[in-house]
């Protein structure tokens, strides 16, 4: 009976430390292009995709994710240290891409083009009118500049930085500073 009781707490306290080790991980990962995400609370740069293309990934699945698999509505062209994606029904300038340094993804970015792709929040961020709006969508920024061309909203310990422009909008995705 002393073995069981044992074997069950012992148990217990495996399952305990597994979810605290998913908590400390962070929350589940957020493809861009199909999660509907709808809390910034928890999210960070590390936990968002690009077409399954995550920062930190090696230089050969970004190519292989983002080039070599057929992404529909999307056009891939590299361009020195970016792979860059491009709506084919106007492929005016990139919509979405990642930046290679070191053999792997240091940066995800995306713009207002990819508004209809996007998914969740992100897709909220893009179709923004206000710095404002985007501050009531993932919070108060760690520092920032807004001056009458637009607004800089850096969110440093998320990993990500929105750029305002009036239309034109832009995220980077880069890794956070702890």
């Amino acid at each position: 009976m002393e073995g069981k009781r044992c074997s069950l707490l012992l148990a217990s306290l495996g399952l305990v430390l597994m979810i605290g080790v998913w908590d400390i991980a962070g929350a589940e990962p957020y493809e861009l292009s199909k999660n509907n995400v709808k809390d910034s609370e928890n999210l960070k740069s590390t936990n968002v995709s690009l077409y399954g293309v995550k920062l930190g990934d090696p230089e050969s699945k970004a190519y292989d994710s983002l080039v070599n698999e057929k992404i529909p509505g999307v056009k891939a062209e590299q361009e020195g240290t970016f792979i860059l994606l491009l709506d084919q029904r106007r492929p005016t300038g990139p919509m979405a891409g990642v930046r290679l340094i070191d053999g792997q993804v240091d940066l995800i970015f995306i713009n207002n083009r990819f508004a209809y792709k996007a998914r969740g929040i992100f897709r909220n961020v893009l179709n923004s009118e206000s710095p404002g709006e985007i501050r009531s969508l993932l919070g108060k920024e760690d520092f920032g500049d807004e001056n009458v061309m637009g607004a800089v909203l850096n969110y440093e310990k998320k990993g990500f930085l929105v750029n305002y422009l009036g239309k034109d909008i832009n995220v980077e995705f880069t890794f956070p500073l702890d």
